[in-house]
């Protein structure tokens, strides 16, 4: 399974696994395809959006595990 953590990249994220889009989507990332979402971590991500990041990464991880 692909390592996904708070500081990996938008852009690495998705190039990991796609699958996480609809996660980072329904979170209300509606900027995955926004070019700033390259250089940007979930983190960075996160805060800017005003989402828990623990919560949001808690969410990708299930999904990393369920298709592990």
């Amino acid at each position: 399974m692909a390592k996904i953590t708070k500081d990996t990249t938008i852009g690495e994220a998705i190039q990991i696994d796609a699958g996480i889009i609809p996660i980072l989507m329904s979170a209300g990332m509606h900027c995955v395809g926004c070019p700033s979402s390259a250089g940007e971590t979930i983190e960075e991500a996160a805060m800017v959006h005003g989402l828990d990041c623990e919560a949001l990464m808690e969410d990708i991880t299930d999904y990393l595990e369920s298709v592990g």
